[in-house]
């Protein structure tokens, strides 16, 4: 079975391949249709490319300044594995004609080495330290496609979103920490044509699979972890195991996390279907299922978790208690639960996107609003576009783009240009 991952298959011509793939490019631009021989993954990534507005033929942004950028990678887990990227990748780096970097869950660049020619004609597409190279922002590469997707996958050529960036071919892999399953960022090695081959895939994956056991060897005794936010469905990981919970396991686990005193089956009831009238008998069959997935976990009389439980929910409440504001927004992968109806998911929901909201309003800083802005959750909030523009220098070109966003976002709602400051959310 051929490799979906891999960019060529065996024994193909790469210059014939990259012209049919540049003609399937410009035909998707112009029409929105792809065609073969584009691999399903990369018109996946074609398309949420085009649906994020990604440019087709601009430098990706740089986001972190080097002040920033040195505190947060100082700090970040991957620091702890760079000497295992340095060892299996280095070499690499350093042969004239590759590039190693390594990047946060949000696609900006944290490391990138290699031979200092190669480095410069990189940086003629801000392929450098601190800029955005997630699909959102950057198109369709490797790096960024791996984070997406979840899974190693190489990037050849014109198969970049980006016409810039299509001289190159990269290989990436996603990193996950080994004790809570989160994913940390991504592993990736940026060349010429000859990165096509097997082995490129191989060797990144193989280095990815390398830094998550030396980060597992100092990490601590084995604990329950729950990621719930940008989730309709939690993940559990428990002494190493996974577990994609469903929608109604996941409003319990939730919870109960946030009640480690127990709940009574009429007060969680309350939490779950607000005054809706449900048998006592189907809560009691849900927690019965959901027994059977967590194991002893679960206790009862009253219904409690029995082990502590660390979750993104309480991370990100702890960052912006401790005012690390920047760190709360990358802990924040979106909403808790973001489909639920369940009352006590719903207050849970609002008061920690409020909270955020806040302290991203109250710190006035560019870089962190216009993350915000560019979220999914964040695109339509008219008072944190206002507060950009506000925050960026009178006659700076780059308050274009945030005002022009509160006008559209103005005249959608429906205010007056005399109701600034005045939040009309989705």
């Amino acid at each position: 079975m051929v490799n979906p991952w891999l960019a060529l298959e065996s024994g193909a011509d790469p210059v014939a391949h990259t012209r049919r793939v540049r003609r399937a490019h410009e035909a998707f631009l112009a029409g929105g249709t792809v065609a073969p021989p584009v691999r399903q993954v990369v018109a996946d990534s074609w398309r949420r490319s085009a649906r994020a507005r990604a440019a087709s033929d601009a430098a990706a942004p740089i986001e972190l300044d080097e002040s920033a950028l040195c505190a947060y990678r100082d700090r970040h887990p991957l620091a702890r594995a760079m000497p295992v990227f340095r060892e299996l990748l280095g070499s690499i780096a350093q042969d004239g004609a590759h590039l190693m970097a390594v990047c946060d869950p949000q696609g900006r660049m944290l490391w990138v080495e290699g031979h200092p020619g190669v480095r410069r004609q990189a940086e003629r597409m801000n392929f450098v330290v601190g800029a955005r190279w997630d699909e959102r922002h950057a198109g369709t590469n490797a790096p960024g496609t791996a984070l997406a997707a979840g899974h190693p996958v190489q990037i050849f050529a014109a198969e970049h979103y980006n016409r810039r960036v299509q001289r190159w071919t990269c290989a990436a892999a996603p990193l996950h920490d080994p004790r809570t399953g989160r994913l940390l960022g991504a592993v990736d090695i940026t060349g010429g044509d000859h990165l096509a081959g097997p082995h490129s895939l191989a060797l990144v994956q193989a280095t990815a699979r390398a830094a998550e056991a030396h980060l597992a060897c100092g990490a601590p005794e084995p604990v329950v972890c729950l990621s719930a936010l940008g989730r309709d469905e939690a993940l559990l990981v428990t002494d190493g195991r996974r577990l994609r919970l469903g929608p109604r396991h996941s409003e319990i686990m939730v919870l109960l996390t946030r009640h480690p005193e127990g709940l009574t089956g009429e007060h969680l009831a309350v939490l779950l279907y607000g005054e809706r009238e449900i048998s006592p008998v189907t809560l009691r069959a849900e927690l019965s299922r959901l027994r059977r997935l967590v194991g002893p976990l679960l206790g009862s009389r009253p219904y409690r978790l029995t082990r502590p439980v660390d979750t993104d929910l309480a991370t990100v409440e702890a960052e912006l208690t401790a005012g690390e504001v920047m760190a709360a927004l990358d802990t924040y992968h979106g909403p808790l639960l973001p489909l639920s109806e369940a009352p006590g998911v719903r207050r849970l929901r609002t008061a920690l996107e409020g909270r955020l909201r806040c302290a991203l309003l109250g710190a006035r800083e560019p870089d962190l609003l216009r993350q915000w802005s560019a979220t999914p959750w964040g695109e339509h909030d008219l008072e944190i576009w206002e507060a950009l523009a506000h925050a960026l220098p009178h006659r700076s070109p780059a308050r274009t783009a945030p005002l022009a966003a509160a006008g559209r976002l103005r005249a959608e709602y429906g205010l007056t240009d005399g109701a600034a400051g005045h939040q009309a959310r989705r």
